[in-house]
């Protein structure tokens, strides 16, 4: 289930949590759609229990078709000018059973020092390079961009895989044609999630 709650002490920002401790929780993760969703994305986040925007969204309806698949979370980008956007915040707070993420759209604009804040973990879009990273023992993830190709940057999304305190980032390159070339990567299968958390 997902609901408010508090945020972190000392970071007066917004917060939402996924209710369930020691569960395994899937968590999608997307970003620089520009104004696009392809079906790939909405496939590779089909089993999400949240979707979590990392900016520069485009339009009402990208969030709009993603509510369909499940909750969403999403912050303003810098192309997230319109009337629509208006209420979309420039960072988040996400609680998955024991790890917290903070959001935002430019990491080059993060004002906190996120493991002296107890974060896990820091999502990030903007460049529209897939990453994942460790900061003295926080994860950085940016998901790359699924909207249009930029270059022959990969269009991608990411999926996080929560287990009480402890998460993983998956990067899902999407099967998108490129001029000139024959092959792709198809995202993984869809799987429901697990219910429980394994001891390891």
């Amino acid at each position: 289930m997902v609901t408010r709650a508090r945020p972190s002490r000392g970071v007066p920002r917004r917060s939402v949590a996924i209710s369930g401790h020691g569960e395994a929780h899937t968590v999608g993760v997307i970003a620089d759609t520009h104004g696009l969703l392809r079906p790939e994305a909405a496939v590779a986040l089909a089993s999400s229990e949240l979707i979590i925007h990392a900016g520069d969204v485009g339009s009402a309806e990208v969030l709009d078709k993603l509510r369909e698949i499940a909750p969403v979370v999403a912050v303003r980008g810098n192309i997230d000018t319109g009337p629509w956007a208006v209420t979309l915040p420039a960072t988040e707070i996400v609680e998955i059973g024991g790890v917290f993420l903070y959001i935002l759209h430019d990491l080059r604009e993060l004002d906190l020092d996120p493991a002296a804040a107890k974060f896990h973990g820091v999502i990030a879009g903007h460049s529209h390079r897939p990453r994942v990273e460790d900061r003295n023992g926080v994860m950085f993830l940016n998901p790359g961009s699924a909207g249009p190709r930029r270059f022959t940057l990969p269009v991608a999304v990411a999926r996080l895989h929560v287990c009480g305190e402890r998460v993983r980032a998956e990067i899902v390159e999407l099967e998108v044609a490129v001029p000139g070339h024959h092959s792709a990567t198809r995202p993984e299968s869809t799987s429901p999630p697990r219910r429980g958390c394994s001891a390891s």
